[in-house]
């Protein structure tokens, strides 16, 4: 009798420990979920668009500073503001001025978007940012999928633009970006943002003279942002 009364009283002194080791072990769960979570949402994106955009804009600040040079110093007739300024609307529907190189070579009028990657206005890989004309057309659900995205500097609409196909219209791929968007699919995107500019480069050592058409924005004639 004497031992099970001993039992019982060296349990209830660790019960509050116990119960103390429990509630530590929840917590620490609890933390790991939220850091966990921060990790795999907007916290990668943001981190990969200023690390990544960073990077970027270190290695081609001399190619867009000896750009701007050259549209300075440009024949009188064919002189203007090196730099375009337009209105777009980007996170939450806040708009704000886009700037970027009066120039289509070498993509270095996308590639001048670099700082809006690094200040927060666009993300790496979005939809492409809208002018509030075209935002103004977006059906309710269209204007809550884009409100919740960053616009970006490429996305999967510019790099399925020219296949054509009818499920490649671009305010469909810009829905479906918007409902599977994660860091596995901006990074296959950015691959093959990099892949097609680079074949394009090769083949026009091939073939010499002919014309090519930037796709800054990569929509098809007639795009509607509207669904």
């Amino acid at each position: 009798m004497r031992n099970a009364k001993q039992t019982a009283a060296r349990r209830t002194r660790r019960a509050p420990h116990a119960r103390l080791a429990r509630l530590s072990v929840a917590r620490a769960a609890t933390g790991l979920g939220r850091l966990t979570g921060n990790l795999t949402a907007p916290g990668v994106k943001r981190s990969l668009d200023v690390i990544l955009g960073a990077t970027l804009l270190l290695l081609v600040t001399p190619a867009l500073a000896v750009a701007a040079l050259a549209l300075t110093l440009r024949p009188p007739l064919a002189r203007g503001n090196a730099v375009a300024r337009e209105t777009r609307i980007g996170l939450g529907g806040r708009p704000f001025e886009l700037r970027s190189l009066r120039t289509r070579r070498l993509r270095l009028d996308l590639l001048s978007r670099l700082p809006h990657v690094v200040r927060g206005d666009l993300s790496l890989v979005g939809p492409p940012p809208l002018t509030p004309g075209e935002a103004a057309l977006l059906s309710p659900s269209a204007e809550r999928r884009r409100q919740a995205l960053r616009p970006g500097l490429t996305g999967l609409a510019q790099v399925r633009a020219r296949s054509g196909m009818p499920w490649d219209e671009p305010a469909l791929l810009d829905a479906h970006y918007a409902e599977h968007h994660g860091t596995w699919l901006d990074l296959a995107i950015l691959a093959q943002s990099v892949r097609v500019p680079l074949h394009a480069a090769l083949r026009g050592l091939r073939h010499p003279g002919k014309a090519h058409l930037s796709d800054t924005d990569h929509r098809l004639p007639g795009y509607s942002a509207a669904e």
